[in-house]
């Protein structure tokens, strides 16, 4: 079964090992967590470091991801709505075909 870890227990265990007062594989053991995990979790961290503050960036980021949100919501109701007048025309519950 594979272990799930919360962010905040990533984030301790990186801010930990960024301190360098243990080694990583001392802090792998303690916390039974496989060393190449703790040090994806801190390259991660220090690859992203920066973006953390790039306003501008993540703004942007978020208001694209919106608008695809709403280009796929509006597509489904779209094709909701194709799929609701045919079924009127089908089942003769439809007024305007009558």
């Amino acid at each position: 079964m594979k272990k799930h870890y919360t962010a905040a227990f990533k984030a301790k265990l990186v801010v930990e090992l960024l301190k360098e007062e243990k080694t990583l594989s001392q802090l792998a053991s303690e916390h039974q967590v496989h060393p190449n995990q703790l040090r994806q979790w801190r390259d991660r961290v220090l690859k992203e470091m920066a973006s953390l503050f790039d306003k501008k960036s993540q703004t942007a980021d978020l208001l694209t991801a919106h608008e695809e949100q709403i280009e796929e919501l509006y597509a489904e109701i779209g094709k909701l709505t194709a799929q609701l007048s045919w079924l009127k025309k089908k089942s003769g519950l439809d007024p305007a075909a009558r």
